[in-house]
């Protein structure tokens, strides 16, 4: 709790600020800031700038330094719950109606931050926030928030995320950020995190370098996890093809409702959480990132994986049958919803753009912003009931968005 709480306004007649009062708080480490240099402390400046003046960014007050180890940390607004839980806890009970609303929202905060020409570099589903007393989602945790003294071979983020030419050694870019949309883009489709069942290891880098991704049906916007960063869209482009998709959505009143998810086991679903977080890497002797043919993706998603190490030959057995379990239900159910699927993602083909985002760009979102928040369209004319992981349940209102 932040006891005194953040400046809220000006008192004319005291002549100085008032403050907030008692007010729930995040406090995030932020890792060996006392190595860092002058360029990492200007980029932290720009991004809690951009975090105080963009509305879908997670609110950050700050830094401030614990006291008994010198540790510093960032001060930031209180969320309810992060994608990952919220997919989680609410498997096979969201519409499409309502991931295409949550991956409208994202991508909108996306280019918010590229419109402040900035780049998150770390964009993954536990930094992705859900506010329930604003309704609607947030980016959190721009990319500074990895560690300050870095080395400049390594790469730092949540590597099923991570850009195949930030893997190989390049820089982040826009089209880094993009290549994240992708992977959450299918997260949300399917409620499952991408490569679940794999070591986050060199193994994982070498697959992604090579052209390997998540299995999705045809017409999955595939140009945004596209090999070549330049054959991917931008994020002016990618809100415009959602909106197109949403409005091909509500033409199709008449079939009945998909729900994309993969029926895996619970249990295996819920383990091996180390592996989602965002953590240094560091990779050698990487070939040229590309695109896999379609016999190398089949092949690829024919084995069945699991990385619990069974301890004794009777777990073994149990561990292999789950794994073709799993296996059976992954093929079982892109066949009897591919054709239903493709037809939605079909509006997500993204095509050669001539829209280029720049620093001087200048898009206002003001109607588009109005439309969403007020077309029924977008929001279910019932209340919807989720559940948060701690087990309260929470209702979605219809509201606009606000900063707090």
């Amino acid at each position: 709790v932040w006891v005194d709480g953040k400046y809220e306004e000006w008192d004319s007649k005291k002549q100085q600020l008032k403050r907030l009062g008692r007010h729930n708080v995040i406090l995030k480490k932020l890792e060996n800031v006392e190595s860092a240099n002058q360029s990492w402390f200007e980029e932290a400046k720009s991004h809690l700038t951009i975090s105080n003046k963009e509305p879908d960014i997670v609110q950050c007050y700050g830094l401030t330094q614990n006291i008994s180890n010198g540790n510093y940390m960032l001060v930031i607004n209180v969320m309810d719950v992060n994608l990952r839980e919220f997919l989680q806890q609410n498997h096979n009970k969201l519409t499409w109606k309502q991931k295409i609303n949550i991956t409208f929202e994202i991508v909108r905060a996306l280019y918010f931050i590229h419109k402040e020409n900035a780049i998150h570099r770390d964009l993954h589903s536990g930094n992705i926030l859900y506010s329930q007393f604003n309704n609607k989602w947030f980016i959190s945790d721009l990319g500074f928030c990895g560690p300050a003294d870095k080395s400049s071979k390594s790469v730092y983020g949540n590597l099923p995320y991570i850009a195949p030419e930030v893997i190989n050694g390049r820089e982040y870019t826009f089209k880094s950020d993009i290549y994240s949309i992708a992977m959450l883009m299918w997260e949300i489709s399917s409620e499952q995190p991408p490569f679940i069942n794999h070591e986050h290891d060199y193994n994982l880098a070498m697959n992604i370098i090579n052209g390997i991704r998540p299995k999705i049906v045809l017409g999955t916007p595939n140009e945004c996890w596209d090999a070549d960063p330049s054959k991917r869209p931008d994020t002016y482009t990618l809100i415009k093809k959602i909106q197109e998709m949403n409005l091909y959505y509500q033409s199709m009143t008449g079939e009945s409702e998909i729900h994309n998810n993969l029926e895996l086991d619970e249990t295996n679903s819920n383990t091996n959480s180390r592996l989602f977080t965002s953590k240094i890497h560091q990779f050698e002797n990487l070939p040229e990132p590309r695109n896999a043919t379609e016999e190398e993706l089949e092949v690829f998603h024919s084995k069945p994986y699991d990385f619990n190490i069974p301890t004794n030959i009777d777990d073994f057995n149990n561990s292999s049958n789950q794994n073709n379990s799993r296996t059976s239900k992954i093929n079982s159910f892109f066949k009897a919803n591919s054709k239903k699927l493709s037809k939605m993602f079909k509006k997500l083909q993204v095509k050669d753009e001539t829209v280029q985002q720049t620093k001087g760009s200048n898009v206002n979102f003001n109607d588009d912003e109005d439309e969403v928040y007020n077309n029924p369209n977008f929001h279910s004319e019932e209340q919807d009931e989720f559940e948060i992981p701690n087990g309260k349940k929470f209702t979605i209102l219809k509201c606009k968005n606000y900063l707090l």
